[in-house]
């Protein structure tokens, strides 16, 4: 049965059209709930449908069996400087204080480094090209929304309290136990969502990583065992990536012993 199911799959055009009118669900809910979202949720489709058209182009020489390692190892290299910039617009609310460059791409290519090296080097999968690109991208799409959930929460937080922070200074308290309480929870709402994920694997969701293995044939064992790493090499790589963001922004706002922060319309 799994063998039959594992048939490449034919995608016509008219699948991904039909795929597409169900978007439209999405545009009527913001219009007649007045959510405001037309303008994003429009954007947002026709911004993945052009990169997942340019993706599938240059991804072919790179996924090919007898292309060399380099080439994907090259396609990380580009999907780490991209999820950098990422990161450095998702902290641009805080204006010069933001992360540096190198703090950023530290933050996102630590973790992707770690978890490339727990997945080959322990022989979880074999290296290879069509193996090596899907991997670095499930932990850097699944790290990137909690980093910016994390960023901009606690450009929001710290603004909000502005007076606690400033009234604890008043008090003597440093610049860094001020400001301490903001980054905790901005840390611990960027964290929920990833952990309350793994709480639903298995019983309510099916991932797609150990879906994909067991349409492909994988013994159902082998196929958990998989996603387990993966899952936490995820919970892993987004706790260090959102830990090192927001302390990031944290170091950066108070500065010399102070609090520093950009104007309010400075926010991206």
């Amino acid at each position: 049965m799994l063998r039959t199911l594992a048939a490449p799959a034919t995608v016509s055009p008219w699948g991904v059209v039909a795929a597409a009118g169900l978007v439209s669900v999405a545009l009527i809910v913001s219009w007649r709930l007045d959510l405001g979202l037309i303008p994003s949720i429009s954007m947002s489709s026709m911004r993945s449908v052009a990169q997942l058209l340019v993706a599938g182009i240059l991804l072919v020489p790179a996924l090919r069996s007898d292309a060399p390692l380099g080439w994907s190892w090259l396609w990380c290299g580009v999907m780490v400087v991209f999820a950098t910039g990422l990161v450095r617009r998702r902290t641009a609310g805080l204006g010069t204080n933001r992360p540096s460059i190198i703090l950023s791409a530290l933050a996102v290519s630590v973790p992707v480094t770690a978890g490339l090296a727990v997945v080959f080097c322990f022989g979880v999968l074999p290296l290879q090209p069509s193996t090596l690109v899907p991997m670095a991208g499930i932990i850097l799409g699944n790290t990137l929304p909690a980093t910016s959930v994390g960023a901009t929460r606690f450009v929001e937080l710290a603004r909000d309290e502005r007076g606690q922070i400033e009234a604890m200074l008043a008090l003597g308290f440093g610049a860094y136990a001020s400001i301490r309480p903001q980054v905790t929870k901005a840390i611990k709402i960027a964290l929920t969502p990833p952990i309350e994920r793994m709480r639903m694997i298995g019983l309510v969701l099916l991932p797609g990583t150990m879906t994909g293995m067991l349409l492909a044939g994988v013994e159902p064992l082998q196929a958990v065992m998989t996603q387990m790493v993966v899952s936490f090499l995820i919970l892993g790589g987004v706790t260090l990536t959102v830990t090192t963001v927001v302390l990031g922004c944290s170091f950066s706002a108070v500065g010399q012993g102070r609090i520093s922060w950009a104007a309010p319309n400075s926010a991206a």
